[in-house]
């Protein structure tokens, strides 16, 4: 008689430790799956990955050594079988783009929790392509752009309705981060929670959260992933 079934094996790739270890956890807490690589590097997991068998690979793109595209190539050729999902801090269309045409199905952004992650996994196993909703609306918007009409064609009527005010929505905040508050979402980017961030920087918890309300309200946004995302884009993030 065969022994039990070994479970979704999961193999992960992310060079930030305290990320690392909470994207561990997530996985090892859940019935039915485990982690059977955790690398830091691309080299690392690349070697893993000639001699060992995985099912689900989650790989970062930032990595320190090579490019996370690399490692999602490789991994499908090597074994077609696995799945890959990218789980990043990078929302960037040609980051998408290039990590989809490297093989990957799935592509989640990390925003501080990881309570559905196992779920997401377990979905990626059966054949399905989680896509965190950030990235799906810029994948939708992209799809109707290039569905646009030509050049030349009279716009619809909301095309040339003016922003509020009268005037172009900013592409700076109309209040600039203070150093502390580009601090905190530094490392929050870095992906470190609300204790790890007050611990590193010697401030209490409700200091951190008290800045992290701050950077919202002058960029807009309404949790840390569109934050990350909305920094990124305007350069404030190293």
């Amino acid at each position: 008689m065969s022994g039990p079934s070994p479970g979704i094996r999961v193999g992960l790739v992310e060079d930030e430790p305290a990320m690392r270890r909470r994207l561990v956890d997530a996985i090892d807490a859940a019935d039915g799956m485990h982690v059977v690589l955790q690398a830091a590097r691309a080299d690392e997991a690349l070697a893993w990955l000639g001699c060992h068998a995985v099912d689900v690979m989650l790989v970062d793109l930032g990595l320190p050594d090579r490019p996370g595209l690399e490692v999602i190539a490789a991994c499908r050729r090597s074994q077609p079988a696995c799945q890959v999902m990218v789980v990043t801090l990078f929302a960037d269309e040609a980051n998408v783009i290039r990590a989809f045409e490297a093989g990957a199905s799935g592509y989640l952004m990390k925003d501080g929790s990881q309570d559905d992650l196992a779920e997401h996994v377990r979905q990626l196993h059966a054949g399905g392509s989680p896509v965190s909703p950030m990235i799906a609306r810029q994948m939708l918007r992209r799809w109707q752009q290039a569905s646009a009409p030509p050049a030349g064609a009279a716009p619809p009527a909301a095309a040339l309705a003016p922003a509020p005010g009268g005037t172009a929505a900013a592409s700076v905040p109309a209040e600039p981060l203070t150093a502390r508050e580009a601090d905190v979402l530094e490392l929050v980017a870095r992906g470190f929670n609300y204790v790890e961030v007050a611990e590193r920087l010697g401030v209490a918890v409700s200091t951190v959260r008290t800045h992290v309300r701050s950077v919202y309200g002058k960029l807009d946004v309404h949790n840390k992933t569109e934050a990350v995302f909305e920094a990124r884009q305007l350069g404030l993030l190293r």
